[in-house]
């Protein structure tokens, strides 16, 4: 198909970014024209999929009072399903991307009888039964009481800890690095962060570090989780060069801003969630059924932490596994998109 060129009032061509974007969220590549889309679609399609650059910090700032009053929510990051149609992308169901927090737990060392493996597995056995693939952020390492910048005590992951995870891999699920030992350089709240401050000679020994843990062990993520979801927005370019995907969550806003899911951002492409698709398995089991049917085939990041769920007890994690596994996809099918979406192999047009 010959390369769309912008006709009267369809303005400048879509840069790279904006037609990665384009692939990715709406399985349309704006270089193969169609004659079925029109000119006011396309008007649509190329808002949807700008450039945007990393608000300022007061703009941060109000778009977090704005999140946390509900004035932002989830269902205003995500594509449009009925654009998405339009442009002649396939299937009417969402794909739900669950992602989960975190292995070990971060609070493993402190609380064994409440974060240990028995925990997780009953978790785990949940998911799979259900027959729900899922993400899971790995710690290459545990820290003692990891809410202390102070502390110093930690471990690396035991050879039964890594021959776990390996099984799990093998089980369908997809591993992130989450870090390399989730300890917070900040004591306060609101500042909890592990990458949030370093220079980039620290921030890529972190990363190198962490992942020299998890390789020792037979694993290789292309994805990473930043511990307390919060990192700076300059650490996307050094992030970008290890991973394909890196995901966000509403801690993220501080630092990039509230922004659309999944989105190219340099050379990776970022993935937040917010609420109302992040949250407790009974919040989430109230909200997406709604969600579920407007979406339209769009990715739909869901975020679940199995120790809040090990906490809640397992009754509505079961409810919403039996809610979700119908749409739930690999995450290996996002990192094929994002491989086609980066090249425009495979575009729909």
């Amino acid at each position: 198909m010959p390369a769309l060129q912008a006709g009267p009032g369809e303005g400048r061509p879509f840069c790279t970014q904006e037609l990665r974007n384009a692939r990715l969220r709406y399985g349309f590549d704006p270089l193969r024209h169609s004659a079925r889309v029109t000119p006011a679609d396309l008007r649509r399609l190329r808002r949807e999929v700008r450039a945007r650059a990393v608000p300022s910090r007061p703009v941060r700032m109000l778009q977090q009072v704005l999140y946390k009053a509900g004035a932002l929510t989830g269902e205003r990051a995500l594509a449009d399903g009925k654009l998405r149609a339009r442009l002649g992308g396939n299937g009417a169901a969402p794909r739900l991307l669950v992602r989960v927090d975190e292995l070990p737990h971060y609070r493993v060392l402190d609380d064994p009888e409440s974060y240990g493996p028995e925990a997780f597995e009953r978790f785990h056995a949940i998911m799979a039964g259900a027959g729900v693939p899922y993400l899971l952020a790995m710690l290459p390492r545990v820290s003692r009481a990891p809410l202390d910048p102070r502390g110093e005590a930690r471990r690396e992951l035991s050879e039964q800890e890594g021959s776990r995870m390996r099984a799990l891999l093998r089980e369908g699920v997809t591993a992130a690095l989450h870090g390399r030992d989730h300890r917070t350089r900040f004591a306060s709240p609101r500042r909890h962060s592990e990458l949030c401050g370093l220079d980039r000679a620290a921030t890529e020994a972190l990363l190198e570090e962490g992942l020299a843990e998890l390789a020792r062990h037979g694993i290789e993520p292309e994805v990473f989780v930043a511990p307390f979801n919060r990192f700076d927005a300059r650490q996307l370019a050094w992030l970008a060069q290890r991973f394909a995907v890196v995901c966000g969550g509403p801690e993220s806003i501080g630092g990039l801003g509230f922004q659309r899911t999944p989105v190219w951002r340099g050379e990776a492409v970022y993935l937040p969630a917010y609420a109302p698709f992040y949250g407790s398995a009974a919040q989430l089991r109230e909200t997406l059924p709604a969600a579920i049917e407007r979406a339209g085939g769009v990715w739909l990041p869901l975020v679940l932490h199995w120790g809040w769920e090990a906490d809640a007890g397992w009754r509505d994690l079961e409810a919403l596994a039996e809610l979700i596994a119908p749409h739930a996809v690999p995450w290996s099918e996002l990192l094929e998109a994002v491989d086609e979406s980066r090249t425009g192999a495979g575009g729909a047009g």
